[in-house]
């Protein structure tokens, strides 16, 4: 393990120690910048792995493949701990960790913009007529790109100013991370084609975060249209 790298996961032990004496119900406002703190750097780790097999050759005999799928898994997993947020409200009543929800959305932007520009930079080396080509050829590649367009408008409105400048249609704007999220395992499925195991969990998680969230509606409706009745 490179020395750089030891050091920033050292650097964490102190911020560790705090998370056990945490309340996970109603943690402190620091205790959360400290969990914030954790979870960036080690949402930054799948990058620093990639830059350390790289410069000691440990990208496999295919490095190019290699790099666009890792960007590409980790982006996902990105993604889906950012939707995880909600059901877990849903499910505990705890609300705290809404607030990691942007972060998790921005690194998934960030690994999907990598995973993105790999494939036009070193895979094709912007050869448009070629990648016009490959499109046509993998519709998984037009799947995966209309979910990487989808998430500009997200990433672009995360920010506090858009959310007020947008108001209620910010909120609907952000369900499209359910499109975004079911084309990402489209695209994943579609490429991997035989062995399908690890696109079909994702495929079974986002089924049971998108369950827990249309459950709770219709428990939230139901009770709307009781609640005159009782009365």
């Amino acid at each position: 393990m490179p020395v750089w790298i030891y050091a920033r996961i050292s650097s964490l032990i102190p911020l560790v120690q705090t998370v056990p004496a945490m309340s996970w119900k109603q943690p402190s406002r620091q205790q959360i910048s400290r969990f914030k703190a954790i979870l960036f750097i080690l949402a930054l780790l799948p990058l620093a792995r990639l830059v350390w097999l790289g410069i000691n050759g440990g990208l496999t005999a295919n490095p190019i493949e290699f790099i666009e799928r890792s960007t590409g898994t980790w982006a996902l997993v990105m993604l889906f701990t950012a939707l995880a947020m909600t059901p877990i409200r849903l499910i505990t009543g705890i609300t705290w960790q809404i607030q990691l929800r942007r972060m998790m959305g921005l690194f998934m932007f960030f690994y999907a913009c990598l995973h993105f520009t790999i494939y036009l930079w070193l895979d094709h080396w912007f050869d448009w007529q070629e990648i016009t080509k490959h499109i046509t050829k993998h519709p998984y590649v037009l799947v995966g790109f209309s979910a990487f367009v989808l998430s500009i408008p997200l990433a672009v409105t995360s920010n506090n100013r858009m959310m007020k400048r947008l108001g209620a249609s910010w909120k609907r704007l952000h369900y499209s991370t359910y499109a975004i999220a079911l084309l990402g395992v489209l695209h994943f499925w579609w490429l991997v084609k035989k062995d399908i195991r690890e696109p079909l969990f994702y495929a079974v998680v986002l089924a049971v975060l998108l369950g827990i969230r249309i459950y709770h509606k219709y428990r939230k409706n139901l009770k709307l249209r009781t609640l005159p009745e009782s009365t």
